[in-house]
């Protein structure tokens, strides 16, 4: 178990916090705020209790260590200093003795942003000369990233060892959404993959395919199964070379008695652009100069009764080519089926990954699922079964105590 920051008295202290506020932007405009508010809403309380927050976080990557005023994060001041409630400190040098001295000249129920922590080569090389310097800062660890945590860098692996160290809101909230999706899962459990190539996702579904009762396979993915199977592919999108892959997974869920489930009936166009003329054929029926876009109707209502029947839904990679109508319509249907069964109470739904997360939120459904992670990486190794330094950093430092 990781120790929760929430069950620790915090007023007076200094909580070295690493957060994920690698953000969009615009110029110097946040264009999307998610990750800001969400670290916010978490951190709140402990403001509220006294707690003095030194926040790290990355921005993007800069390609030299050294300050690069592109990527610095004094630009995240005014957004961060509105979410939390409070006036925001600046440390302009990711640490020594000028940064260490703000962040002990912080009062009560303030907080501090350091610089960039990638302007320092010591961050991604887990130094731990680095990771000293950054624990001179506080008097507490909190990990609240788990989004970086699949990284062994400083402030997200070395830095546990060296002070107190607790997981943050964010990212035991994190952590427990996951767990009860694939750990623990209610069952029937249905797992969505989709995306564009089995090559990146074996580990995924090989790992899957042991903790699922069903596996609803989608996008380019699927036309690799399909083409597994025989189906001529014309000019679909798929891995020719992955067959044994795919003998592979099918050998393992049946092992496990999970079901995986292709698409029936597929849409297809002669143009890959928005509103291009598409027709709805059998999925074994690609002529040559067509390409498969998007899962049918027909397998649109089957998946949609094998979600209608589960108890937990985990959702990782669009059905289809959903960034271009009318491609869409399989993903939208099925985020819609999900996060109905979500609102009466039916289902447990955990969703997570990039392209994940824009369908949701084009589908305008991403509030109505029980848990949306916007980690990316870290939520694709957590998938395969990996184990993430951060965690593990974290987890190691709780056996000690």
């Amino acid at each position: 178990m990781i120790r929760p920051i929430s069950q620790v008295s915090v007023k007076g202290k200094r909580l070295v916090v690493r957060a994920d506020l690698n953000v969009p932007m615009d110029g110097d405009q946040v264009t999307d705020l998610t990750r800001i508010t969400r670290f916010a809403t978490g951190m709140r309380p402990l403001l509220a209790s006294g707690a003095r927050l030194v926040i790290l976080t990355h921005f993007g990557r800069p390609k030299a260590t050294q300050p690069d005023p592109a990527f610095s994060v004094q630009k995240l001041l005014a957004p961060l200093s509105n979410a939390l409630g409070c006036d925001v400190a600046f440390a302009p040098q990711v640490r020594g003795l000028q940064t260490e001295a703000i962040s002990r000249a912080l009062p009560d129920g303030s907080a501090l942003l350091v610089e960039n922590l990638r302007f320092d080569a010591g961050e991604t090389a887990n130094d731990p000369v680095f990771a000293a310097d950054l624990a001179a800062l506080g008097d507490l660890y909190v990990n609240d990233a788990f989004s970086v945590s699949h990284r062994a860098h400083a402030s997200t692996e070395a830095l546990a060892h060296l002070l107190p160290a607790y997981g943050g809101p964010l990212l035991i909230e994190e952590l427990s959404a996951l767990s009860s999706a694939l750990e623990t899962p209610q069952r029937p459990a249905v797992a969505i993959v989709g995306g564009a190539k089995v090559s990146s996702k074996i580990n995924v579904l090989r790992n899957l395919v042991g903790k699922v009762d069903h596996l609803i396979v989608g996008g380019g993915m699927a036309n690799t199964f399909l083409f597994a199977d025989g189906a001529p592919m014309g000019k679909s999108l798929h891995e020719a070379d992955q067959l044994s892959t795919v003998a592979d997974i099918r050998r393992l869920a049946a092992q496990n008695g999970c079901t995986i489930l292709v698409q029936k009936d597929a849409v297809i166009s002669r143009d890959f652009k928005a509103g291009a003329a598409s027709e709805t054929v059998d999925a074994h029926a690609c002529p040559a100069d067509a390409m498969i876009l998007d899962a049918g109707p027909e397998a649109v209502k089957s998946f949609s009764r094998v979600l209608g029947a589960a108890r937990t839904i985990l959702w990782n990679g669009p059905l289809g080519a959903f960034e271009i109508p009318p491609f869409d319509r399989a993903t939208v249907a099925l985020a819609k089926r999900a996060a109905a069964l979500t609102q009466d109470g039916n289902a447990i739904t955990v969703a997570g990954g990039g392209d994940t997360v824009a369908a949701l939120n084009a589908a305008g459904v991403a509030q109505d699922f029980t848990y949306v992670s916007s980690a990316g990486g870290a939520f694709l190794e957590w998938l395969e079964g990996q184990t993430l330094p951060g965690i593990a950093a974290l987890m190691r430092v709780t056996e000690k105590v």
